[in-house]
């Protein structure tokens, strides 16, 4: 059984390792992941960059693929487990997604909503979510510009995003008293066992999850389930290597220090951080970047690509700012110091949520650009910004896949554009 990951944003793989990410769909690159020996595939489909319309065209294309590649392996789609990974904090199309892959790839018996990622401080207990303690609905995240929520209660929350599609009291609650309670007791687990294996309909079902014993209680009844069951899950991260079985992942040093270029070349090649991010975690991350004497940081005027992009001159127009921040960009490596570009911190108001999708997209295309010119210049990219990233690779380094390494830092992921030789010590 291989557990297929349907990724809105780059950070879903961020607990994994030893697994392709896929940047594109064609039917021979899902071919190939399907016959990689990991039992995870990423598929990063960045869906929380698109608006609601261009989500649905998305997934159908995934889908579509994703039919005719099993057609050809002669595999059943009974054969996968489904995840539609989303964001611990609920931003994100939390209910269209798993609505559409019910869609195509259903009937399932269930929806499990799983938003719990404990390494990032993201519990749900009694069906409220929590973020480092408090209700998610009063932090940051709630007030998103496009995918703000007003409540904690998971419930709440998918009547709220259905548009009362999903009533609150339909929903079904796994909650903190019966996993604790299947965890002591045979008992216990035989009534959450017979609670689970009664779902049927696409029933929507919200699952606890306070510490890692929660979730791989839960993983392993879905997985003794799966031949006489067909679930779907949104999920954050922390519920994938249940699922998949993998092993905890490892930082191991002696892996990630082999790529230091400087044992090929005989000294390091400069890096290049990319941030795009406008979050305010992203904000005091580049504040204490720039604050490193060996960082130099190169501004991009998002006011003025805004007003190039309408202009009637805008050709010209682009070509003199890149060349600009180019000039930039490579005058820091010429120095030996690492070259931060970010886009300028205040966030501009557009007329519409579409809008402003659109214009993020043209802004991460910009950023991947100028990389894709200073690439043969620099040892390694350090990417922060979901649309960022997900451009970066398939459009300024023209990826169909990458292989995810590992973490170096927990929830830092190293990727690179091909699986190492060394791939064989890795966790599979």
């Amino acid at each position: 059984m291989k557990v297929v990951v349907f990724d809105d944003d780059p950070t879903g793989s961020q607990t994994v390792s030893g697994c392709p990410l896929l940047l594109s769909w064609d039917v021979p690159t899902i071919r190939k992941a399907i016959n990689h020996p990991s039992r995870l595939i990423f598929i990063l489909a960045n869906t929380r960059a698109l608006s609601q319309e261009n989500v649905q065209l998305r997934i159908h294309e995934i889908c579509i693929s994703f039919k005719k590649v099993c057609t050809l392996e002669g595999e059943s789609l009974n054969n996968f487990l489904f995840v539609s990974r989303g964001d611990s904090t609920l931003r994100g199309h939390g209910y269209l997604e798993p609505f559409l892959l019910n869609k195509e790839l259903g009937p399932f018996d269930a929806t499990f909503h799983v938003p719990a990622f404990l390494e990032g401080g993201r519990t749900t207990i009694d069906g409220i979510h929590f973020l480092q303690g408090k209700p998610v609905h009063e932090s940051v995240f709630a007030k998103d510009k496009i995918f703000s929520y007003s409540t904690s209660d998971l419930a709440d929350w998918l009547e709220e995003k259905s548009e009362g599609l999903i009533p609150s009291s339909s929903v079904v609650r796994i909650n903190i008293g019966s996993l604790n309670s299947a965890l002591e007791t045979e008992a216990g687990m035989k009534q959450l066992i017979t609670c689970i294996s009664n779902l049927n309909g696409n029933q929507p079902v919200i699952v606890d999850a306070e510490n890692l014993l929660h979730l791989e209680l839960f993983s392993t009844i879905i997985r003794n389930l799966n031949d006489s069951k067909r679930f779907l899950f949104r999920s954050a991260a922390s519920l994938l290597n249940g699922l998949a079985e993998l092993p905890a992942t490892k930082n191991n040093s002696e892996i990630f220090s082999s790529f230091d270029l400087s044992l090929k070349y005989g000294k390091s090649k400069s890096g290049l951080v990319l941030v795009g991010s406008y979050v305010p975690l992203a904000d005091a991350q580049l504040e204490v970047l720039l604050a490193n004497n060996s960082c130099k940081g190169v501004e991009l005027p998002v006011s003025n690509l805004i007003d190039i992009l309408d202009s009637q001159y805008s050709k010209d127009l682009l070509i003199d700012l890149q060349e600009k921040l180019l000039c930039q960009i490579k005058k820091i490596i010429d120095n030996n110091r690492t070259p931060v570009l970010f886009t300028a911190r205040k966030e501009v108001s557009f007329p519409s949520n579409i809008s402003k999708i659109e214009f993020s997209i043209k802004l991460a295309e910009f950023m991947a650009s100028l990389v894709s010119i200073v690439l043969s210049d620099i040892g390694y990219i350090i990417s922060k910004g979901g649309t960022t990233t997900q451009i970066l690779l398939s459009k300024g380094l023209r990826l169909k896949e990458v292989y995810l390494l590992g973490q170096i830092m927990p929830g830092l992921s190293v990727v690179l554009s091909k699986p190492p030789a060394i791939n064989n010590h890795l966790p599979i």
